[in-house]
């Protein structure tokens, strides 16, 4: 699929490495680093800020040893592609030590241990989401190899990050994440991402099913993506970067990822960065975990498993739900009435307004000015551009899919590296028309996203229903009705 205009970004060894690392010197203090983070809107590379980081020991070899044998749970999948995403809920699970893991990833003929049953050439495992203070409670020591205060997030380390260690082929699949921003630091291995900006949602059929909260997730398989079920992704600009070991990738707020394995073994660590935006963020989750409950328990009450994640523990009643919805609303304002009264004021203003004005356009013309806003913030910043070989831009991708050249695993070498940031200013010089055009036909589009079934299959079932119920464009617009009706 060809994705857009400019190349797949290339951050390998060669890109960002000299005499900076060899003199100990950082290219970025913590208060520049977190400068950049927190106003950046394009995910980008930084090189040369881990080199001293006790963690980029981490290596699956190294955390065996260290973990003396603990059990982790392992999510299995298929090596082969199907147009159908692999959700966790379809996946198989092993609980095995990373001692075994790496005997079943080295000698494939292993016949004996947890991963008996899996043929190495057609599955790959992957212990994802770990969250270091849990695994590592007790040796809490190690909480400090991890250094995001090297980032301006000071007193940030591993307790406060999340682990993921896998093997040839494993990954995520495509999905959006609730809250914050993420860092991520590559300690082993090389992984893929392919990530799409927020304003592609519409064109990336976005989907609460299966259910977990803070994760929206793609019905398409971006690597093998079935064009006539979801012919509206053809308009979703892909941006490729492969991520080496000691390089930490920045994603931004709402950036849809889908993240691959393309070595023997891969060790990641990352941490997911509170934003201001987090506590409107609750509330909209709130309602989503409040209508998914309590439209798939009445549906099926006893089938749980098909819809939620694994990642859940269980459903939750509606009146549970309910009292969360009402904590989430409370929690913003209490935040907003110690940090920012003046804000509070707006939202009675604004909810006035609205009370009397709420309309399709009105709504579209409220989020055209804020993409007005955003491009015009995007332009001042790219007058001072940070980047060069130090923090790499990931450029959009003319290229298509690895699945499309030959499968996910491929890995032909052609990705390089825009110098200073070049490519990114000519991005930016039609992202404003871009983004306006998008806003215009937001609301079109995401209708059309959802019309995948022919004319005649008029059934509509309850996961049909919830997609539209609990899209994010609508989920957004309940939370900030919720907000001003309790703000009059």
């Amino acid at each position: 699929m060809a994705a857009g205009p400019g190349t797949t970004t290339d951050t390998g060894p060669a890109a960002g490495t000299g005499e900076k690392e060899d003199e100990h010197i950082k290219p970025f203090t913590p208060e520049k680093a977190k400068e950049i983070i927190m106003s950046l809107q394009q995910p980008a590379v930084f090189c040369n800020m881990v080199f001293d980081w006790p963690a980029q020991h981490w290596t699956a070899e190294h955390l065996s040893k260290v973990l003396h044998g603990k059990q982790i749970r392992f999510r299995m999948g298929m090596k082969s592609t199907d147009t159908v995403p692999q959700f966790e809920t379809t996946c198989s699970y092993v609980e095995a030590t990373l001692e075994e893991f790496l005997t079943w990833n080295w000698d494939h003929s292993s016949i004996s241990g947890p991963f008996t049953d899996y043929d190495y050439s057609k599955f790959w495992a992957y212990a994802d989401y770990k969250y270091v203070a849990s695994l590592f409670e007790d040796n809490t020591d190690i909480f400090q190899d991890v250094i995001w205060s090297d980032f301006g997030f000071h007193g940030r380390n591993g307790q406060e990050s999340t682990l993921w260690i896998g093997s040839l082929g494993a990954h995520t699949p495509c999905h959006l994440d609730s809250y914050g921003c993420n860092l991520v630091f590559q300690v082993q291995g090389r992984k893929r991402w392919h990530l799409f900006p927020p304003e592609d949602t519409p064109f990336l059929y976005p989907t609460r099913i299966p259910y977990e909260e803070s994760s929206v997730f793609s019905k398409v398989n971006v690597v093998n993506p079935d064009f006539k079920r979801f012919p509206q992704f053809q308009k979703a600009r892909r941006h490729v970067v492969t991520l080496s070991p000691g390089q930490v990738l920045f994603v931004p707020r709402h950036w849809w990822h889908y993240v691959e394995s393309i070595d023997p073994v891969t060790v990641s660590i990352n941490s997911w960065i509170e934003l201001e935006e987090d506590h409107q963020a609750r509330v909209e989750e709130a309602i989503t975990r409040t209508l998914v409950c309590a439209l798939k328990t009445a549906e099926d009450p006893h089938s749980t498993r098909a819809w939620l994640n694994p990642t859940e523990v269980e459903e939750t009643s509606h009146e549970v739900n309910c009292r969360y919805l009402n904590r989430a609303v409370s929690a913003f304002f209490d935040h907003y009435r110690t940090s920012k009264p003046v804000e509070i004021q707006a939202l009675r203003t604004n909810g006035e307004y609205v009370k009397k004005e709420l309309s399709v356009h009105s709504l579209m013309e409220v989020d055209q000015t804020g993409s007005q806003n955003l491009t015009s913030g995007t332009v001042e910043q790219q007058a001072a551009s940070p980047f060069g070989p130090d923090l790499v831009p990931v450029q959009p991708s003319s290229e298509d899919p690895p699945s499309e050249r030959g499968g996910i695993l491929e890995n032909d070498g052609k990705d390089f590296v825009a110098k200073d940031g070049e490519q990114f200013e000519k991005l930016h010089c039609t992202k404003k028309q871009r983004i306006m055009s998008k806003h215009e036909n937001a609301i079109g589009e995401q209708i059309a996203s959802n019309n995948t079934m022919a004319p005649s299959q008029t059934f509509i079932s309850t996961d049909n229903l919830l997609d539209c119920l609990v899209n994010p464009q609508v989920t957004k617009i309940v939370a900030q009705l919720l907000i001003q009706g309790r703000s009059l």
